[in-house]
């Protein structure tokens, strides 16, 4: 075959006609014989044809310049939000230790005007805990010399609880209430 001859031949469609009469796809509009003329199936054109399809290069480099801007925001914004949690959750454990150095005086030990230190169990946090008598404002100088004499005591109780922080610098939590006792449970 002659390289003219075989641009011109027509392939078979791989589906019959509707009509069943074997018409091919390639074949003339009106369906006349089988080997109808082949319609010419355009390329790309002539001033396509000197440019090269793909990515090039500099558009590679650009998106992975892109990629990686975003994966290191990502990654700030994921390790900050992993940092505050940690930080909440040692903020949390040292609010309940604070509590319940608070919930001990006047129940586990007596109540004693003065301060008192200590360390938790796990040698991670260090507290203080401050135990004073409370006069409400407004009180007057007949009130205040009256308070001796009554069968109940006002306290004001203030703890301190610190442990390390970043390197260099220490957290601390401060949590303070007021106790009414019997002067009995008082020293």
């Amino acid at each position: 075959m002659k390289p003219r001859e075989r641009a011109n031949t027509v392939f078979p469609h791989p589906f019959p006609s509707p009509g069943g009469r074997g018409v091919h796809a390639f074949a003339s509009p009106s369906g006349r014989g089988r080997r109808a003329r082949a319609r010419r199936v355009r390329g790309p054109c002539a001033s396509d044809r000197g440019r090269a399809t793909g990515f090039s290069l500099l558009e590679v480099l650009v998106a992975f310049v892109i990629l990686a801007l975003v994966g290191t925001a990502l990654f700030r914004l994921f390790s900050g939000a992993l940092g505050n949690a940690s930080l909440s959750e040692q903020y949390s454990r040292a609010t309940l230790f604070a509590e319940s150095r608070l919930a001990a005086p006047g129940v586990e030990t007596p109540l004693k005007e003065g301060v008192q230190q200590g360390t938790s169990d796990d040698g991670y946090y260090q507290w203080a805990l401050t135990v004073q008598p409370y006069s409400p404002p407004g009180t007057t100088p007949d009130m205040e010399s009256a308070a001796p004499a009554m069968a109940v005591r006002l306290w004001r109780l203030i703890v301190v609880v610190r442990w390390p922080g970043a390197p260099g610098s220490e957290r601390s939590v401060a949590l303070a209430t007021l106790r009414l006792t019997p002067r009995e449970l008082t020293q």
